[in-house]
Order: structure tokens, then sequence, then C-alpha cells
């Protein structure tokens, strides 16, 4: 392991960066039908134009507050509210008001930059004017030809970083997942951390191990009968603000895997982004990606079934553990040497926090514009 050791205590738990693209859901749930969905704290109401670009508007009416996803979509690209008929465009301008032809100019609702990408919806809740497609996260396996998979979304009863924790640190699967991925190696194995502005990587490799269930599987899918050991890898990239790239793998041991030939073996990407609800909560959206067999829409739902039960597993301890930290909220966090690329991920969070001024003890920048009437898509 390179490096100096991390800090013997940390936060539990820190805010969530507003200058950030979050993935809000999965592209498919986003319809003309509007739906409901809290980011960071912030309800949004998301719905389609009739050109099918996506819409985030602040989920309350001008009005009395009412909450604009129960409402409607209609004409081009308005949305209805639900209990009075007031309607907004997907700039957020109101456009009609029930029983008067005069509409007040301040009937507003905020309304955020929204881009489609990677099979997700992506949504910026801070100033608009920072709001980069470019800085969404590269997760470019979701929808290159080159790979096939699926996913789903996990509604975690945690903090986001206590998922983003779970998978800077896959020494767990040891313990949390014996039966599937876990192996002794893990604990066993050395590893790298390296990091930059917005990144964070742990590469992870195990020689000349006997293979876990999991990838014996996946091994004999691309070679039938296969029997012996491999050469493992994890190596896990994080993207700020919470979105985490793990490829993974096995190969025939021996055959050239650590050196960049990965022919002799089987080859996954696990895709994850984490968008905080609450202080407690979070949407967790991720996929399975493989590049062998392609065609076979068999071991597609069995990799997605099968990471559905592994990931299952962390969900229930990331439940105890948050209710843990709620239930002794003056007992501190300690960090081993595993839990490196963890602190650089917490470290590279606080950075984006303090210069939005929005940790404490950091002076606040100069106050940003307010979401106003625009565009609702930024960009594909």
């Amino acid at each position: 392991m390179s490096g100096t050791h991390p800090a013997s205590t940390t936060n539990k738990t820190l805010g969530h960066p507003l200058n950030a693209w979050y993935a809000a859901a999965w592209d498919h749930e986003v319809t003309r039908k509007p739906m409901a969905r809290t980011i960071a704290n912030r309800p949004l109401a998301l719905f389609r134009t009739e050109d099918g670009r996506a819409v985030a508007l602040a989920d309350a009416c001008w009005h009395r507050l009412a909450p604009l996803s129960l409402g409607k979509t209609v004409g081009r690209d308005e949305i209805q509210c639900p209990y009075h008929g007031l309607r907004y465009n997907s700039a957020g301008r109101c456009t009609s008001m029930p029983a008067q032809e005069t509409i007040n100019p301040s009937a507003v609702v905020p309304s955020f930059p929204v881009v489609d990408r990677y099979r997700y919806v992506w949504v910026w809740l801070g100033d608009p004017e920072l709001a980069d497609p470019e800085l969404i996260p590269d997760m470019h396996q979701m929808t290159s030809p080159e790979w096939a998979g699926d996913g789903e979304t996990i509604y975690a009863p945690c903090n986001y970083q206590l998922v983003l924790d779970n998978l800077m640190d896959l020494t767990h699967e040891e313990f949390v997942h014996s039966s599937s991925i876990g192996q002794d190696e893990l604990s066993e194995s050395d590893f790298e951390v390296t990091h930059d502005d917005r990144t964070v990587t742990v590469s992870r490799w195990m020689k000349d191990i006997e293979p876990p269930p999991f990838w014996l599987k996946n091994m004999r899918d691309k070679f039938p009968g296969f029997e012996g050991r491999v050469d493992r890898w994890q190596i896990i990239t994080f993207q700020a603000p919470s979105t985490i790239t793990i490829d993974v793998g096995v190969a025939k041991a021996g055959t050239g895997a650590p050196e960049g030939d990965r022919s002799q073996g089987v080859n996954g990407f696990v895709m994850n982004t984490i968008s905080p609800e609450t202080d407690r909560t979070c949407h967790y959206l991720w996929a399975f990606m493989r590049n062998y067999r392609l065609d076979s829409q068999l071991i597609t739902t069995q990799l997605r079934d099968g990471v559905h039960g592994v990931f299952g597993e962390d969900e229930e301890m990331l439940k105890a553990q948050q209710a843990a930290i709620d239930a002794n909220p003056d007992y501190e966090f300690y960090s081993l040497n595993i839990d490196k690329g963890g602190m650089w991920v917490r470290r590279l969070i606080e950075r984006m926090l303090e210069a939005e001024g929005r940790l404490p003890g950091a002076a606040a920048p100069a106050p940003a514009a307010q979401p106003t009437p625009q565009p609702a898509q930024v960009g594909a």
C-alpha cells in the first residue's frame, strides 16, 4: 500500500455538495407523467416535454406549495398544479392562472439544469452558471456497444457517504459476501491509492488464487468447463461527488492480465452512482456491465440478479450502521489502513463543500444567483 496512514478519526457524515451532477433517476423512469424525487433535501418534480426533453422543477407550486409531481403534463412542455390548476413551462415560469387573465410576474418555480446521459437523468442543484455537462462522471460503459448489462435502484436508509465508504473498501466482501465474491485474499493482498482533485482510485490485484463462486460461474460462461486458478483484479475509481465505477474481473492465472492482456478472462464494470435524498437516506443506482457474451440476455439477467443479492447484503449492513450511528451520536469513527481510499473521498467532498461555503468553519463565498427560469436541458 502506498502513501501514509489516514487520520485515526473522521466525521461520520458530511453534507452534500450542490455544485455537482446527481443521477436523479433512470432515463426510462422519467416520462410524461410527473414523478417525485428528492435530492440533497430538495424535492423535485421530474417529467418530459412532448419532444422528450427531461425537466426538473422544484416540487412546490408558487401559489400554495402543492406538489407539482402530483399534477399532470399539458401542452408541449407544461405541468399543471393538481390543486388550483396553475401551469408552468419547462423554465419554471407560470403560463396560466385560474380565473384571471393577468399572470403575476413573480409566479416562478426554480428550474434546474438537466442532462440525459449514460441511461440516467442528471440534475444540477447549485449555481446554474457552473452546470457544465463535461463534469458529469464518466460512465460510458452504460451505453457503449462494447458492453452489455443492466441494473436497478436501491433505496438505502443511510447517509450517502456510508455507501461511498462501502464501495471504496472492498475487503468487507470477505465477511459480508463470503458465499459469493468474498475470499481471504481480499484482506491479505496489497493495494495502491492514487488521487487528483476530483478522483480517487484504489487498485488491488490478487494473483494465482482460487476463484470465488461468482467469478467461477462467470469464467465458465466464457470458458465452458473452466477449472483452475486465476488472477483477480479490483480497480475502484471515485468521481466527485458520488459516482464509483469498479473495474473487476478474473483471468486464467499467469496469462498476462496484470500486464494488460485480459483475453483469457472475464471483465466487468460495477457502475454505481449515489444521490443523497436526506441526511439519512439516498438512492443508489447501480448496474453490472460486461464485455463478453454480449448477446446473452440470460447472462445479463443472471448477473443483475446475482449482484442484486450481493447488494442486498450491503443494504442490510448499511441500514444497521446508520441505526448505530443515530443511537451513538457521541461515538467517533476510527480509520484503518483499508480506509485510505474512503478518507481521500471524504477529503475531496470536504473541499467541494468548503468551496461552496457549506463546510462548518468555512468562509462563505459570494452569493450565487438563485435558479431562474431557463431551458430545462443543458445538453445530452
